[in-house]
């Protein structure tokens, strides 16, 4: 089965999270974990790695929390995976040219070559700020069927 890892997940939902808020708003680690169901230590963690890669701001002491450094439309969900895993390859024989000997005769390859050129494709033109636009809508279709009831 391929997955991602539980950090580039939360990681993911961190930052969805900051890019739904107002420009500027900084947020702390337990309202993000708790609105986002990640472990705050576990997000703290990850927050520090994101800190340090570019990704988001830190501010200390009293008010302090994290802030987008760019804007939501300027951050992919390629970016962030990469950030948290590394660079992504459905299989083996992706990584280099000479990763595998049965490259030049094993039809399988060009069937994974399709399908990460396609996932590439999805993840890199893929934006927070979609992201938020679309979870503000599921946000209120639920919340207007909850109210409806």
């Amino acid at each position: 089965m391929f997955r991602l890892s539980k950090g580039a997940e939360y990681a993911i939902r961190g930052i969805l999270h900051l890019s739904m808020q107002p420009e500027g708003k900084v947020s702390f680690v337990e309202e993000i974990g708790e609105a986002q169901d990640v472990p705050k230590a576990y997000l703290a963690k990850i927050f520090q790695s994101l800190t340090k890669k570019g990704f988001l701001k830190s501010t200390r002491g009293q008010g302090g929390g994290f802030t987008l450094i760019k804007p939501p439309a300027e951050i992919t969900v390629n970016e962030v995976i990469e950030a948290m895993e590394g660079p992504i390859y459905l299989n083996d024989c992706l990584v280099s040219k000479d990763a595998c000997e049965r490259e030049t005769f094993c039809p399988v390859h060009e069937l994974w070559q399709k399908a990460q050129t396609s996932f590439m494709d999805v993840i890199i033109n893929c934006t927070f700020e979609e992201l938020a636009k679309a979870g503000k809508v599921k946000r209120e279709k639920c919340e207007s069927k909850s109210g409806a009831a």
